[in-house]
């Protein structure tokens, strides 16, 4: 029988990580001076949905929770970002199985992986597909959409870096680990 991708906890985890998402994009921001673009700790918590449940999730947390926090916020969404945000969750969601949060220990090799993966995925997404997206839908200036996409991406990769590495740190930390379990007479 095929597993479906679209088991009960990955539903779940897009709902509730949503919801989450857009709570932190909505309201936990930290402004950068550039027009539009700001620290998102939601990112971070993003980088957590991902690496624990994987791309379906990561995906559908970025992009929802981007799109309902754009049109709460300006009454539209952006979607070029929005496009992007899904990308970042199904970017470092592709990865979750090297990561193994909870199955095994968050070793210190584990962290630099997340980091690595995360780092790259963001650069693309915020450093290219955001800025090219923004020139072929919007006609933005190319100029001003890189400067905003470079920006994104140094502070989003810092964020998830420090804050979404303690969210996955402590997360394992919670979890059983594989082989913790020993039989006592």
């Amino acid at each position: 029988m095929k597993k479906s991708i679209f088991n009960t906890k990955t539903i779940v985890a897009i709902g509730v990580g949503t919801a989450l998402f857009f709570i932190l994009a909505r309201f936990v921001i930290i402004p950068t001076g550039i027009p539009n673009t700001e620290i998102q700790t939601s990112y971070a918590f993003l980088a957590l949905i991902a690496a624990v449940f994987g791309p379906i999730a990561g995906f559908f947390v970025g992009f929802i929770g981007h799109a309902l926090k754009d049109i709460t916020a300006y009454g539209s969404a952006w979607w070029s970002w929005v496009i992007v945000s899904g990308f970042i969750g199904l970017g470092i969601g592709l990865f979750f199985n090297k990561f193994k949060i909870g199955a095994e220990a968050f070793t210190k090799k584990t962290i630099i992986s997340f980091n690595i993966v995360q780092t790259v995925v963001q650069l693309i997404g915020w450093g290219l597909i955001a800025p090219v997206l923004d020139i072929l839908i919007y006609a933005e200036p190319a100029n001003k959409v890189f400067t905003q996409g470079v920006i994104a991406a140094l502070w989003n990769i810092l964020a998830v870096g420090v804050i979404g590495t303690l969210l996955l740190i402590t997360y394992a930390k919670t979890r059983t680990q594989k082989g913790s379990l020993s039989y006592e007479e």
